[in-house]
């Protein structure tokens, strides 16, 4: 999932220096849901691993 917000980001960058500004700025909110549920899943993940006993410190 990481992978695709670092691609989002790469073609709004992109979309940006070519003047192409709605076409970057969806390339950014996109990039950011995506980022942000890579976030919450990884999150939860954590908690549940540690409610298994699975991860310690």
């Amino acid at each position: 999932m990481l992978g695709l917000v670092v691609t989002l980001l790469i073609i709004a960058l992109i979309a940006a220096v070519l003047g192409f500004g709605g076409i970057a700025g969806a390339a950014v909110g996109m990039a950011q849901i995506v980022f942000f549920v890579a976030l919450v899943m990884f999150l939860i993940s954590l908690v549940f691993g540690f409610s298994r006993g699975s991860l310690r410190w």
